[in-house]
This record gives C-alpha cells, sequence and structure tokens, in this order.
C-alpha cells in the first residue's frame, strides 16, 4: 500500500478559513436556561439538546420540507427477530422510471444512541427524486435503553425485510442496492456489507455509502496494524481533537462504554476487523463511495479502511475528502457553501455507486 504522508495528513487537519468564520459568528448552541434538560448531565439530556440544536437548523439544509409532487413518503412497521417493531420511511418517485428504481436502504447518525429518521430525510428526498431511487430510511432502536447488539441486529432484520419486500414497494434491485449512512450509520453500513456477503443476502448489495463512518471505534494506535501506524494521526490519543462537534479526548472508547456497554473489539462494532478476524477479510463487499472530513477525529481510520479496501482487497471505491471541516459541519451549518457542496457530492457519489451496480 501507498501511504499518505503525515505532511498531507496534518494538512486536512487546518481550520477551514469559512467554517472558522462561520464558529465565530454561529457557534453551536449551548443549553438554556429556558431547556427543560437545563442543568442536566445525563445522556437524556446530551440526546434532547442534540435534536433542538439540530431542529433549529433543519429550515436551512438543502432540502428542508417534503417534496409531495416528486417524491411520497410512507411509514411501515417492520417486526424484528425479537418480536418488537420499528418504524422504517419509504420514499418512492412520483415520476416512472425506466427498467425500474434502485433501491438503497439507509441507516442514520448519532453514535448508535441519538438520532432519527430526520437525520437522513435530506438524502433520502434527493436520492429518490434526483436519482429515481425508492429509499428506506430505517428508525433503528438506540443504547442505552437497547445494547449492543440491538440496533445491529435490527439493521440486519431490516435490511433482510426491504430485500424480500423490494418489488412490493416498488424497487428493481437489479438498478442496483445499496446501503449507506453517516458516521454511526456509516459504520452499520459497513458492517451490513459483510453480513450480507456472508450470508447471502438475495438480491446482493451493489454497493455500499459510508459516510465520515465509524470504522475502527477509536482502536488505541499502538492496537493497530504496525503498517497503518504512521498514517493514524487524527486519533484524540495523538493529535489534540479540533472537531467543533465531536469533542472527544483520549479516553473516548471508554465514554463509548459508559453509553454503549458494546464488546468494542467486534467486527459488528468495529468493521475494520472483518480484516484482522474472519478468513474471508474484507474480499467480496460491494464497492464503497466514502465522504471523509479533515478535522474529523474518524478521519484517518476511514482513509486507511478505503485504501485497504481498494488496494488489498481490490474493491472499486470513491473518496470525497472535505480539508478543514468538521463531523457532520453540513447539518450543524448548513449555510456554509461547502455544505451545499458536500450535499451535491453525496448524490454525485450515489449515482457513481448505482452506476456499479445496473444489470443487464
Amino acid at each position: 500500500m501507498t501511504p499518505r504522508t503525515r505532511e498531507e495528513l496534518v494538512s486536512y487537519g487546518v481550520v477551514d478559513p469559512a467554517l472558522a468564520a462561520e464558529l465565530e459568528k454561529n457557534p453551536l448552541r449551548a443549553p438554556q436556561p429556558s431547556d427543560p434538560y437545563y442543568g442536566r448531565d445525563d445522556h437524556s439530556a446530551y440526546r434532547e439538546h442534540r435534536t433542538a440544536t439540530l431542529r433549529e437548523k433543519r429550515h436551512l439544509r438543502y432540502l428542508a420540507e417534503p417534496i409531495p409532487d416528486e417524491v411520497e413518503e410512507e411509514d411501515r412497521t417492520v417486526r424484528m427477530r425479537d418480536g418488537e417493531e420499528i418504524v422504517v420511511r419509504v420514499y418512492r418517485p412520483r415520476r416512472k422510471v425506466e427498467a425500474g428504481s434502485p433501491l438503497i436502504v439507509m441507516y442514520h447518525e448519532g453514535g448508535w444512541s441519538m438520532g432519527d429518521l430526520t437525520d437522513e430525510e435530506v438524502n433520502c428526498r434527493l436520492f429518490s427524486r434526483d436519482l429515481g431511487a425508492v429509499c428506506v430510511n430505517v428508525d433503528y432502536r438506540l443504547a442505552p435503553e437497547y445494547p449492543f447488539p440491538t440496533w445491529i441486529n435490527d439493521a440486519w432484520d431490516a435490511l433482510q425485510w426491504t430485500a424480500q419486500n423490494a418489488g412490493e414497494l416498488g424497487a428493481n434491485p437489479s438498478r442496483g442496492f445499496i446501503v449507506g449512512g453517516g458516521s454511526a450509520g456509516g459504520n452499520i453500513s459497513a458492517v451490513l456489507a459483510h453480513l450480507a456477503r456472508d450470508n447471502n443476502l438475495s438480491p446482493p448489495l451493489t454497493g455500499q455509502y459510508l459516510c465520515v463512518p465509524v470504522i475502527t471505534c477509536f482502536m488505541a494506535p499502538d492496537l493497530l496494524p504496525e503498517k497503518y501506524r504512521a498514517e493514524y494521526l487524527s486519533h484524540p490519543a495523538v493529535t489534540p481533537n479540533l472537531d467543533p462537534v465531536i469533542r472527544i479526548g483520549k479516553s473516548v472508547r471508554n465514554d463509548m462504554n459508559l453509553t454503549l456497554k458494546a464488546d468494542l473489539d467486534s467486527p459488528l462494532m468495529a468493521p475494520f476487523l472483518f480484516g484482522e478476524r474472519t478468513e474471508q477479510g474484507h474480499k467480496g463487499v460491494p464497492p464503497a463511495y466514502f465522504q471523509v472530513c479533515g478535522l474529523d477525529p474518524l478521519r484517518d481510520e476511514a482513509l486507511i479502511y478505503e485504501r485497504v479496501l481498494r488496494e488489498e482487497n481490490g474493491i472499486e471505491t470513491r473518496l470525497d475528502l472535505y480539508p478543514g471541516l468538521g463531523h457532520y459541519f453540513w447539518t450543524n451549518w448548513p449555510e456554509l457553501e461547502s455544505s451545499r457542496r458536500f450535499v451535491e457530492d453525496t448524490v454525485r457519489g450515489m449515482r457513481w455507486l448505482l452506476e456499479r451496480g445496473k444489470g443487464d
């Protein structure tokens, strides 16, 4: 493998001037005395604050409202293996798509413990409107109320349900069948790409969209295979974290465990480990589209994983990198021109994946 140089990686972590100006003008919202969760220091309060922060900026997003003349939205309930039900939202294009609509399944962000269907609604509407896709947006259950491996079981059960009901949903997976998401959703999608391969999902996946994904669960640098360590600079144990959204430090894995109580050394949590602990490794997973941010402490695990797929396993990849910008900058500061470009890149990247997944 051809490693990225230290100088190159360091350059990605120089704060973008437009973001710096926006941070000065519009810093992230702090809890207010009028907030019902003000003064609390528990996960529920953190979750409520995140929801309030994103809600206040939702009207500024690239596509802030439903587009009923172009995209139909419908909620369904899907039964999980334990008998409980979750909600999925199905998006269908109003226009007829020649040869049928591809199928895209999306999983939201939120560190497996926050988030909901609103996190992926912009992408789903755009994919349906601009790419003619049927999209399924999955509201998997969250920690700490539902501990590991509930969310990945929900994600896999929902994916199987989607595959089994593709025709009834109005999709033709031979035109492309993709899983995707951001952050925790990107992590889930990378895991599902391996589970779908290992369990012979039918129809098979044709692509994976990995947006600012969690790949190693912040594996300690000295535990990463030595050949990758020189490129693992964004880990907070190596480089102080400057990301304005992910505010974490060296104890990030311990902090994650307090909420998730998950096995962070399982491939079902850290998809990088499929390559270290399974016979097939990463061979045979579908093409992958990555979006990676320069200030993000997750940056280098995503960049390493992209090269592992491409150079060591022959997986076709596409990478869009955003130097000087932080984790989920496009939803926290949607006014930025770079945020608009990011969303448009997302549609282009998904189109690239679909082109690789079309049947004859």
